[in-house]
């Protein structure tokens, strides 16, 4: 049985890899910080880390990009896209007005993961701008708070699945700014995953570090792929960390790491001088389910 390490139970990563494995029994690890979910893999402790990159609203969660390139050397293994369905959660019964509807003028806190609280900075505003917004270390872990803390006119912002785990009640559903709001996955592991599932794609992830004081080397790296006609889906610059100015190229090309023509590119880019590093090359997973996730949740 595969051993899994993610953020605590009920966050949106718990419900993405529900999703992902399906009726596979996987044993599930719950950590509190993501951190914790990066080591757990490092020293052996489970076989495979979920780690959500990126998101339709925020773009890059860039602590987590930090840790995949510079904290740990653990391949990237498969990628899959899931709805990041945000709700507004606490007990019902302490926001009740005189009506029997939900008085937001008695929230004083919203908690919630950073990345999920700016998803939803439209709705506090326009229903709750009296309330102070505490950013803690995941959705699961704001709905756990809110349990512990009754009668303080405390919420979270989190998913069903983390309302459904604490007992607590959804009191506003898909409180994102955006409906078409994903994040994306990937699960990392020193070994292929083996999914009994249909990929829609092969991706292989790599870093480009480019020499010093050399004029036009991004523009030839990316020339080695474009005459190839090679897909890039993705490109983005982040801080090497060693010196102030200086700055790798995070880039997804869409094809295999032992595709003859992606080989060469990169034979090239490091002729050039540049340093290349191979995170992973992996199968990638659309998200097909069309039914209400959250209806789906709590009919389980």
């Amino acid at each position: 049985m595969k051993r899994i390490a993610l953020l605590p139970e009920g966050s949106v990563s718990h419900e993405a890899v529900v999703h992902l494995f399906g009726d596979e029994p996987v044993e599930l690890l719950y950590y509190k910080q993501i951190s914790d979910v990066f080591r757990a893999t490092v020293l052996g402790k489970s076989d495979y880390s979920v780690i959500p990159i990126e998101n339709t609203i925020e773009g890059s969660v860039s602590l987590h990009m930090d840790w995949l390139v510079n904290e740990v050397d653990v391949p990237m293994q498969s990628e899959w896209v899931y709805p990041s369905i945000q709700n507004l959660i606490g007990d019902r019964k302490e926001f009740l007005s005189e009506d029997g509807g939900i008085d937001y003028s008695k929230i004083t806190k919203i908690l919630s993961h950073p990345v999920a609280a700016a998803q939803c900075l439209q709705f506090i505003r326009e229903h709750a701008p009296q309330a102070e917004i505490e950013n803690v270390g995941s959705t699961s872990e704001a709905v756990h708070i809110v349990k512990n803390n009754p009668g303080q006119g405390w919420t979270a912002i989190g998913t069903a699945l983390g309302a459904l785990t604490h007992n607590l009640d959804v009191m506003a559903e898909r409180v994102t700014d955006h409906d078409n709001n994903f994040t994306r996955f990937v699960l990392i592991g020193p070994d292929p995953v083996g999914l009994q599932l249909e990929s829609n794609q092969m991706k292989t992830s790599i870093t480009v570090t480019l020499p010093e004081d050399f004029p036009g080397a991004l523009h030839q790296v990316l020339s080695a792929f474009a005459w190839r006609r090679l897909n890039l889906s993705r490109i983005e610059s982040r801080p090497t960390k060693k010196k102030l100015g200086n700055y790798y190229f995070y880039i997804d090309v869409l094809a295999e790491d032992s595709a003859v023509l992606l080989q060469s590119a990169i034979s090239e880019i490091e002729a050039l001088g540049c340093q290349v590093r191979v995170l992973g090359s992996y199968p990638c997973y659309t998200y097909k389910r069309h039914s209400d996730v959250n209806q789906s949740i709590s009919e389980q």
